[in-house]
């Protein structure tokens, strides 16, 4: 549990009442990020919705082939940084993260119980609708910068 206090200080939270910014509170704990430390694996359950702190957090593609299991090779594709979400794929079916995130220096992050996050939001649909509208703004804004991204790399 953290304080509800601490999700305050996040505008990603503000559409919370304090009877929301308590239930989310009392499902989710801080952790201390090292440098190096895979916060989320590629084709693993969705089993936390993440919310960096301080710190930075790589986002990086993995791809793999059925052919050979051996094979994988990651592409980074960017940060996130204190205020940023991760680990979407927690509301979102299939529940399957999609990439793997890498703590690249020291650092917090609020994790969120997803089976209970989404629970949650089963009993409460304002609640539901906000996070899905913040959470879709932040997939918005991730989408435009892989295309910012995808445009230089042509050039």
């Amino acid at each position: 549990m953290i304080s509800p206090e601490l999700l305050r200080w996040f505008p990603f939270f503000g559409l919370m009442d304090d009877a929301q910014l308590k239930a989310v509170a009392m499902i989710a704990d801080e952790l201390s990020l090292e440098k190096g430390t895979v916060i989320i694996e590629a084709g693993q359950p969705a089993d936390a919705f993440y919310f960096l702190i301080e710190g930075s957090i790589s986002y990086n593609f993995v791809v793999t082939t059925e052919n050979d299991p051996s094979y994988s090779k990651e592409y980074y594709v960017g940060d996130f940084n204190p205020g940023e979400i991760c680990g979407v794929s927690a509301l979102i079916e299939p529940y399957i993260y999609t990439a793997r995130l890498r703590a690249d220096k020291p650092g917090r992050a609020i994790r969120i119980n997803a089976s209970s996050l989404r629970a949650l939001c089963d009993r409460d649909l304002k609640l539901a609708y906000g996070l899905m509208r913040e959470t879709a703004k932040s997939v918005m804004e991730r989408l435009e910068y892989t295309r910012v991204q995808l445009v230089a790399a042509k050039r």
